[in-house]
């Protein structure tokens, strides 16, 4: 059954504090990843297909996209089914969860509205619905073996403008995004994920349990030429962390484009 137009279908419901596998999860982020060599075929290279629901009139505030997209992949990486169950069998979505994991991690975001955003909530994923944004996060898989109901999607083509949210609410975390960049809205979406990810490992279990159990709230903020070289100082540091981008689009090799860091800097928003 489909949701109605604007409706998204809900979310197995899992409960961080009596979910036995949930340190196993967070462990898998913890040791981090890149443990293996991309394959040479281009198109068995692993990528999470992130799809962004951008509808045409009224289109939701940039930064709020943004958090359901970072969200939303966290959710994917704590949810049940990329881990091993009470009997010790492996969730339908280990295996290419961990195949992507271990390898370089990319990132693929793509928009859609109407008809395909619907169709997409029935390809395995989690959507994430924040501050009139969604966002869906999909299992990884090879890029040429991509569900056609995603690779139909535009990846390119739509951007939205940075706007001026509110000041994030005190204790959530924070992922500063380097405007100076000027990454598209799919680029950053990719990024913030990361770093939701990233930062996520960073965490104790208790911790990272604890901000499961608050479904995973999170700021995006657009960061100034003082806020971003306070963050940066924070990254060296060990106070903040960085997302590194590998250059493959839109910026060079080596780029710091998020810094994560578990609250607002110096009082900034």
């Amino acid at each position: 059954m489909h949701p109605e137009p604007g409706e998204t279908a809900p979310e197995p419901v899992f409960d961080p504090a009596s979910d036995p596998g949930f340190a196993d999860r967070h462990g898998v982020l913890s040791r981090g990843y890149g443990h293996r060599l991309d394959p040479d075929d281009p198109a068995k290279v692993q990528a999470m297909p992130i799809v962004l629901h951008i509808p045409k009139v009224d289109p939701p505030a940039r930064s709020a996209v943004l958090e359901a997209a970072a969200a939303a992949t966290v959710t994917l990486c704590f949810d049940p089914r990329v881990g091993v169950g009470p009997d010790g069998e492996p969730g339908p979505w280990r295996e290419p969860f961990l195949a992507w994991n271990d390898a370089r991690i990319r990132k693929v975001a793509r928009r859609a509205r109407g008809a395909h955003w619907r169709a997409a909530q029935d390809v395995d994923g989690v959507t994430v619905d924040h501050a009139g944004a969604q966002a869906r996060a999909f299992v990884p898989c090879p890029v040429g073996e991509l569900d056609p109901r995603i690779s139909r999607l535009q990846i390119g083509g739509t951007d939205l403008p940075h706007d001026d949210p509110p000041p994030p609410a005190d204790g959530v975390p924070v992922f500063w995004v380097q405007k100076d960049l000027e990454m598209t809205v799919g680029k950053a979406a990719a990024q913030v994920g990361h770093a939701a990810m990233l930062f996520a490992g960073a965490l104790d279990v208790d911790t990272a349990r604890a901000w499961a159990a608050e479904g995973f709230p999170c700021a995006v903020r657009d960061a100034d030429d003082v806020t971003w070289r306070e963050l940066l100082a924070r990254v060296e540091a060990g106070t903040a962390v960085a997302v590194r981008d590998a250059g493959f689009t839109e910026v060079a090799p080596g780029s710091i484009t998020v810094v994560a860091v578990p609250g607002t800097v110096s009082g900034r928003a």
